[in-house]
């Protein structure tokens, strides 16, 4: 998968400044490796917790959120709330 922050002639770019000047690439990306959310869900009958990647992507259902918090943490990435 191309990288959004590297230029075609391979040199790593930075976040603008000015992260209103985001392109939709880069905001797509941005924190897909480190964060993860959780929410409830019905699973072959039964209410669990799957947990997602910052873009929605299903990862993994747990049996509850302690669970699902720790398998978050265990894989070095952020649990973060939605609102």
């Amino acid at each position: 998968m191309n990288n959004p922050f590297e230029n075609s002639d391979g040199q790593e770019d930075m976040l603008p400044a000015d992260l209103r000047r985001i392109t939709g690439p880069q905001l797509r990306t941005l924190g897909m490796s480190q964060l993860a959310y959780v929410r409830s869900v019905m699973h072959d009958g039964e209410l669990m917790v799957a947990i997602h990647a910052a873009d929605g992507t299903p990862m993994a259902v747990a049996d509850d959120e302690e669970s699902a918090m720790d398998a978050i943490l265990e894989h070095e990435m952020i649990p973060t709330l939605l609102q």
